[in-house]
């Protein structure tokens, strides 16, 4: 079969999920891609306050793309995740964080005005159960026919595969983070 033989669709979900490194880069990777073709894109983030490389970027993009590239960063940082969980932060503050985020995903998605919505780090928000498998679901299922989605984090709901195009797992082979290394500037954040 020639190349030309494909078909096309005219939106996809992509899921980028699992234990390795890769799915955030991955996200920007498709970004950049989205943008280079002259797609309008929001990039919505789950979990991440701090400021981290991407946060930056897009901030230095956003002048170039103007109303192309929508950034929203609700998250009120990492959660039930032992001693690196966000401190001073109760429970309920995060899920309103991850409610609050969800909207703004959801308008995003729905609403027609853009051909890719990115939900970085939302996988996590539903499996700490901070947003519901039903909002996932719902995301994917009432998208705009024209609005492409990604949806990266860890924990993807398996039971959920069958609603995706693309799925990626990330495997882990090795990560300095299991030998107490923090993260690094540039490589990892």
């Amino acid at each position: 079969m020639a190349f030309e033989d494909y078909k096309t669709k005219s939106s996809v979900v992509v899921v980028y999920t699992g234990e390795g490194k890769g799915k955030t880069s991955a996200s920007i990777g498709l970004l950049a891609r989205a943008l280079g073709n002259g797609w309008r894109v929001a990039y919505i983030q789950f979990i991440k306050h701090w400021e981290v490389g991407e946060h930056e970027f897009i901030r230095r993009i956003e002048p170039v793309f103007k109303s192309k590239l929508f950034f929203y960063k609700g998250g009120k940082g990492f959660y039930k995740a032992g001693e690196l969980s966000a401190k001073d932060v109760t429970p309920a503050e995060h899920k309103k964080a991850a409610q609050d985020t969800y909207a703004q995903a959801f308008k995003a998605v729905t609403n027609g005005q853009f051909d890719l919505v990115i939900c970085d780090e939302i996988n996590n928000a539903v499996n700490h159960k901070l947003i519901t498998k039903k909002q996932l679901a719902d995301l994917i299922k009432k998208r705009s026919p024209k609005t492409s989605l990604c949806l990266t984090g860890r924990d993807f709901p398996k039971d959920l595969l069958a609603k995706v195009d693309i799925a990626t797992y990330m495997t882990k082979l090795r990560h300095h983070f299991d030998k107490k290394y923090l993260a690094n500037k540039g490589i990892d954040f």
